[in-house]
């Protein structure tokens, strides 16, 4: 790993620097998303040289091509992001609206929702508790960070729209959506509880 680095020219050091420090700040990198691109190829082009590096810092890296997208995952717990509650339910709510609008759109197509989408979903659980506007705006930022949806309009507005990227796919690793749903449900149901 050190002679590979040291061959990289000064730029493609620094280049590998700013990579790693993203993706241990973020986790996923999606090659759609216009600020990840310049890293995800970086990271396709030295995968050996990531794969070492990480590993003796106790992570992996999964790298999906046909996603186009990047996660980095540890094998301790101290790594991972303990969510909310309805930061929790606002991630299955958009992974489940990706699977449906995956349906309707082409490979090339973002997936794309508003927050509207998100209340109507959030509705149909029938949750005591309703989704206040602050938690929604904390959840969006929170996703937003680690390159799982990108904002395009006013945050505050219903009609926001948000592009799912593909990196939802990683985080919520199930094959089957029914899981998802199920999920979901139990969730809404410990809440009448």
């Amino acid at each position: 790993m050190l002679d590979a680095l040291e061959k990289m020219t000064l730029t493609q050091q620094q280049e590998f620097r700013d990579t790693c420090n993203k993706l241990l700040s973020q986790t996923f990198l999606s090659r759609d998303k216009k600020d990840n691109k310049e890293a995800y190829y970086f990271l396709m082009s030295y995968k050996e040289v990531f794969d070492e590096f990480f590993q003796i810092l106790g992570y992996e890296i999964t790298l999906d091509l046909q996603l186009g997208a990047v996660q980095l995952s540890g094998a301790n717990s101290q790594t991972t992001l303990k969510l909310r509650r309805d930061e929790s339910l606002i991630l299955l709510i958009l992974r489940l609206l990706y699977h449906e609008k995956m349906k309707d759109t082409s490979l090339n197509d973002n997936i794309v929702c508003s927050v509207a989408d998100i209340h109507a979903k959030y509705d149909m659980l029938e949750i005591k508790r309703k989704l206040n506007k602050t938690d929604l705006i904390s959840s969006i930022r929170l996703l937003r960070r680690y390159n799982l949806i990108e904002v395009t309009g006013d945050i505050n507005s219903s009609s926001c729209k948000l592009v799912i990227l593909p990196t939802i796919l990683m985080a919520i690793k199930s094959e089957d959506i029914t899981e998802v749903f199920n999920t979901i449900n139990r969730i809404a149901e410990e809440e009448v509880k």
